[in-house]
């Protein structure tokens, strides 16, 4: 056998293995780029969501890998978070002021990302003298659900300001769309509910409202009120597919901030009552440029655990830190 014929020999093994590492690679690739199933449950009447539209009708979620169904979720939130914890959705982006409670709780669900803040307002009639916050002791708020993020809100803030939410005012729940004929009625002095229903309200009774508050007041004026979760196992076996929806919504969200008017007209379809130079009015109102990652939502999950904690929406024992390091996970990191 001469040196030539095993140079040749040696040569077809380099070549033949360095084939076999190729087409093993390339298939790795084609692998890695097919699309990863992911249902993500969303309320579609929401319409601060509108980054979820924007992720699919401008196919942000092919591009980051993800071929998403978007599942219309109408039910409680602890319905909701045990959805995800059963695998019967993967993901979910809801208001933080509802999600805190039950995953205290123990639902399996991680916080992995963010959409945007804003969204809850607290308004006053002026008829009832209600002009401020000061000025809602012993007077009756309307609110659309006695477990809504207006009510957990804004009894933290009204703490804040003096004012006992459970001593000092009376809360009573109405259909969201009736809550003004309570005002009329003199049934209720306030209203704190989540946009549309405020916007709407002020904008049919003009001059008989004032603003109070929102969540972006004060010290909340960069703080997330929206926030992405997924099902534990999922981040814990297919970080990847976790991070490609993250990804998605960050970037639907910062077209939807500085592309309202677009934005209004593809969430339109899906809230038809609400005339789009609304829709563009309110989406104007949020923070879709305010979506906060890895340890910045961690801190903002402990922030508004603190907050919860101190009305009692949260136990006593619970500790805010151990509860945000927990519930929120870096899964860009």
């Amino acid at each position: 056998m001469t040196y030539s014929t095993l140079s040749r020999r040696n040569a077809l093994r380099v070549a033949g293995a360095a084939a076999t590492v190729a087409a093993g690679s390339l298939l790795a690739s084609r692998a890695w780029s097919q699309p990863r199933k992911l249902t993500f449950a969303w309320n579609a009447n929401a319409f601060c969501l509108s980054p979820v539209v924007v992720a699919q009708e401008r196919g942000l979620f092919e591009k980051n890998g993800l071929q998403v169904e978007l599942v219309n979720y109408t039910g409680s939130t602890d319905q909701l978070l045990e959805s995800l914890a059963t695998a019967k959705a993967d993901a979910a982006v809801g208001m933080i002021h509802r999600w805190l409670k039950p995953l205290e709780s123990g639902f399996d669900v991680k916080i992995v990302g963010s959409s945007h803040g804003g969204c809850v307002r607290l308004v006053g009639a002026n008829d009832a003298g209600v002009t401020s916050l000061s000025k809602l002791k012993g007077k009756i708020i309307g609110v659309s659900d006695i477990a809504s993020p207006g009510k957990n809100f804004f009894s933290i803030l009204l703490k804040k300001n003096g004012i006992d939410a459970d001593k000092d005012v009376q809360w009573r729940q109405y259909p969201a769309d009736l809550l003004d004929v309570a005002v009329n009625k003199g049934e209720i002095q306030a209203i704190a509910d989540g946009d549309p229903a405020p916007y709407l309200i002020e904008k049919r009774n003009k001059g008989k409202f004032t603003e109070l508050a929102t969540n972006l007041s004060g010290e909340y004026k960069d703080k997330v009120c929206c926030i992405v979760g997924a099902r534990g196992e999922l981040v814990r076996k297919d970080k990847p597919t976790v991070a490609a929806l993250v990804r998605s919504i960050v970037q639907a969200s910062d077209y939807v901030a500085e592309n309202p008017n677009e934005s209004a007209k593809l969430f339109a379809k899906y809230s038809p009552k609400v005339p789009v130079p609304d829709l563009q009015a309110l989406l104007g109102t949020l923070t879709h440029k305010h979506h906060p990652l890895g340890k910045s939502l961690r801190d903002e999950v402990e922030f508004y655990a603190r907050d919860f904690r101190s009305v009692g929406v949260l136990k006593a024992s619970t500790d805010p830190a151990r509860l945000a390091n927990h519930v929120a996970v870096d899964v860009l990191a």
